[in-house]
């Protein structure tokens, strides 16, 4: 059962304050690992991200146990270690230990070439099994140890091992020496972080009151922290949601003794919004503080923000290693320096960062990535705790971090999801790189395209989904990726685009083979080509995300998925993953129908066999609506044929009316000078794709926006790939219709008419065109404030 937060809670103002930064007497004040204590310390040189094909994951623990399997019966391995150092404590996983060789290992995995392995990254090798065997003496009272660093190769299965033997004694001195250079960051550590728990105690919400509807929202969200469960929270549009967020879970950080906060948002205005609401809940705390205080910052909160490598790299033609990149020659050396400086910051967006990066010539992206273990509050897109990859994810489990996670406009998280765990290959990329693979890659590739071949002569439709996943086409594909792997660790200079993009996409596809399941597709689809040669896409297309997400939400303190579309709540849990115990809030809205007059056009049908005739009527309603009152408005469509269709028809028949329209692929600019067409003084109607760049996320408060037109229900189109959707949603989940199309278009629909009503004092009409907004299983769909009218013909 799904507890309900809606009722009123504590007075956040007043949170009881944290146990500063856990410095008690008897315990250590910080707690590090053995992997970043010596990632800190042991470090140095170039940053070098030459192609070196490591494992993946199943295979790095396949290959643990292969090395452990052949160890003799008293092996142990996975051993748990920890020890102190005044109040530092070093805790950490040693790979296996044999007490009849007094051997300590620590197990790598890797492919290729050992020799071209970067010398710092078998100093940092050393450093940790130094680190793991100081603490194994200490723990079993050992005077003298063997330590054994194993590389083992993925593709040969050999071991190569190196020796070395320590008396305890050095052991522990290389133990103090690295604890050492690490102390005084921890204690700087320390500090901060009773200093920012004391001012997350005492801080107090940065407006003069709650607006409707946001006190209920903060509440929910810092009652979940306080019970450690996640939240999905529906919440109106315009109620403040990015503050009304981000404040209790800051208050939260101290009461509950949060490590860090990741703010996640599905796009560049998301984030942009999360950092201007956190720069005004720092103005007001520095407003509120007493002057004596303003030596120091009055909120001393880390706040950092993440973006893309193409969007962050400095020398994007240039190779990611000392040789060719300046930026990347020295990184380790001169990391240090830089991530002081931008502690010293303050919040670190992308141009801060930048700036910081460049003064002290190391790269601007993974200076980044570095200051994510140090900052309190992250902010970027999803993909960086819920993908595969996810860094944000890697290092709350490595570092055991207790986190709170807020995911913005969660309505995008399904779709966002799917493609996440999602694999394409395409036919005509493979015949391309066949003709300018290297010698030793053609009979891999060959094979490749003989068994691809041959699912293409099988199938005799456009479109066919399959059971289960092809066994000879995925083990030449597999053997084609692992030759690729080999032939680029004998290579790491050469770089053929189309050969890594291939590789790279074969490797996804082998990893998602690995767990395919009832909660994925794989399917081809034939695209053009010749009855002899035809071109085709092969996918692993996932369906249900929840798989692959449950343990992003297991892993975090609590996760709060907030957007103004959340409804049914069922149908996020299930397909999510999301706990047993999510809890669920539906915020009171503080509109009322007066302020928006909602309007259903029953007369007229959108379906796509009626669109033809439905342009007049349309053309007319929104004319109709425009005479009666001149202003700004937004009409929504299914489609761009649909939408262009629509537009000319208004053009002809309404001439004197302003209208601009939404264009495919429009870059930022082009976004922006749509948008700016909504001015205060200006009139007229802009045309826009449900679903696209216009129909969420921005904000046009007043008289910028009047009214909108959606003349669709959003439905997803019907295709045989959505009914593969249906079908699995059905079977799985008993509501595949729902479930497939009927949920996801009204998200779309309601978040489209969410757009008209900002603010409290905002006025707003929306014609919903179709007559099927009629039925009561739609209505029930949408926003309970609204009082639904049917709209006279025009």
């Amino acid at each position: 059962m799904r507890a309900d937060l809606s009722a009123a809670g504590p007075a956040l103002a007043t949170a009881a304050p944290a146990d500063a930064a856990r410095t008690g007497a008897s315990a250590p004040g910080y707690t590090v690992a053995v992997r970043a204590l010596c990632e800190f310390t042991a470090k140095a040189g170039d940053l070098d991200l030459r192609f070196t094909p490591s494992p993946t994951a199943q295979e790095g623990i396949a290959g643990h146990g292969v090395v452990t399997a052949r160890r003799g019966p008293h092996y142990q391995s996975e051993i748990g270690l920890s020890g102190d150092y005044g109040p530092l404590r070093v805790r950490g996983r040693a790979d296996g230990y044999d007490p009849q060789l007094g051997q300590l290992e620590e197990i790598k995995t890797y492919r290729g070439d050992l020799a071209r392995m970067p010398d710092n990254h078998r100093r940092l090798h050393w450093a940790q099994l130094k680190i793991y065997g100081h603490l194994l003496c200490r723990q079993l009272g050992l005077a003298r140890l063997r330590l054994a660093l194993v590389y083992f190769d993925i593709g040969s299965q050999q071991e190569t091992v190196l020796h070395e033997e320590h008396d305890a004694a050095e052991l522990q001195t290389y133990f103090e020496q690295q604890c050492a250079l690490f102390l005084r960051w921890a204690e700087q550590e320390m500090a901060q972080r009773a200093a920012r728990d004391a001012a997350l105690s005492a801080l107090s919400f940065p407006h003069a009151g709650f607006r409707a509807g946001q006190r209920q929202l903060a509440e929910a969200m810092y009652k979940a922290s306080a019970r450690g469960c996640c939240l999905l929270a529906q919440a109106p549009t315009g109620i403040g949601k990015t503050v009304g967020s981000l404040f209790p879970l800051l208050k939260a950080s101290a009461a509950h003794k949060l490590d860090k906060v990741f703010f996640l948002a599905a796009k560049t205005s998301g984030r942009q919004m999360a950092l201007d609401a956190l720069s005004i809940i720092a103005r007001a705390a520095t407003a509120a503080a007493p002057a004596a205080t303003m030596a120091a910052p009055a909120l001393p909160l880390r706040v950092l923000e993440l973006v893309a490598r193409s969007s962050a790299c400095e020398h994007p033609e240039l190779a990611c290693h000392g040789d060719s990149c300046p930026l990347a020659r020295g990184f380790y050396d001169r990391l240090p320096a830089a991530r002081a400086a931008a502690l010293r910051a303050g919040t670190l967006d992308q141009a801060t960062l930048r700036t910081v990066a460049l003064a002290h010539q190391v790269c601007p992206y993974y200076l980044c990535s570095e200051m994510a273990r140090w900052c309190d509050v992250v902010v970027g897109d999803y993909n960086y705790y819920f993908d595969s990859g996810a860094m944000l994810h890697s290092l709350t489990l490595l570092n055991d971090w207790k986190v709170a996670v807020l995911v913005d406009e969660a309505h995008n998280m399904v779709a966002r999801a799917r493609k996440m765990y999602s694999a394409e290959l395409e036919h005509a990329a493979l015949r391309l790189l066949r003709k300018s693979a290297p010698e030793a890659l053609k009979k891999p590739l060959e094979r490749v395209q003989r068994a691809w071949n041959a699912l293409e002569k099988e199938q005799t439709a456009d479109y066919q989904p399959y059971a289960e996943l092809p066994e000879k086409f995925m083990a030449a594909l597999q053997n084609a990726a692992n030759a690729i792997a080999a032939h680029q660790a004998e290579h790491p200079a050469q770089s053929d685009p189309a050969l890594l993009e291939f590789y790279f996409a074969a490797l996804q596809f082998n990893r998602l083979a690995d767990s395919f399941g009832q909660h994925s597709l794989f399917d081809i689809s034939k695209r053009g080509g010749t009855a002899s040669r035809p071109d085709s896409l092969l996918c692993i297309r996932n369906i249900v995300p929840a798989p692959f997400l449950r343990p992003r939400f297991e892993a975090s303190h609590t996760t709060a998925l907030f957007s103004a579309t959340l409804s049914p709540w069922n149908y996020f849990c299930d397909t999510l993953g999301m706990p047993a115990d999510t809890a669920w809030v539906d915020v009171e809205s503080p509109f009322v129908a007066e302020q928006l007059a909602v309007r259903v056009a029953g007369h007229i049908s959108t379906r796509y066999q009626h669109r033809a005739t439905s342009l007049a009527p349309i053309a007319a309603l929104i004319g109709a609506q425009y005479a009666r009152q001149p202003g700004n408005y937004l009409a929504f469509f299914s489609s761009f044929d649909y939408m262009e269709q629509a537009a000319e028809q208004f053009a002809q028949r309404h001439p004197q009316v302003p209208q601009w329209r939404q264009q495919r692929r429009m870059d930022e600019a082009a976004r922006a000078a749509f948008l700016a067409r909504f001015a205060h003084d200006s009139a007229g109607v802009g045309f826009a794709v449900l679903g696209g760049s216009f129909g969420e996320g921005i904000d046009l408060p007043g008289a910028r926006l009047i009214g909108a037109f959606i003349a669709t229900l959003g439905l997803p189109q019907l295709n045989p790939v959505n009914e593969q959707i249906r079908q699995r949603m059905d079977a799985i989940f008993g509501a595949g219709y729902d479930y497939a199309y009927l949920f996801p278009g009204m998200q779309k629909v309601v978040q489209a008419a969410g757009r008209v009503i900002r603010t409290q004092t905002d006025r707003g009409t929306v014609y919903l065109i179709d007559d099927r907004f009629g039925r009561p299983e739609i209505a029930r769909l949408l926003p309970a404030w609204w009082h639904v009218e049917q709209a006279e013909r025009g």
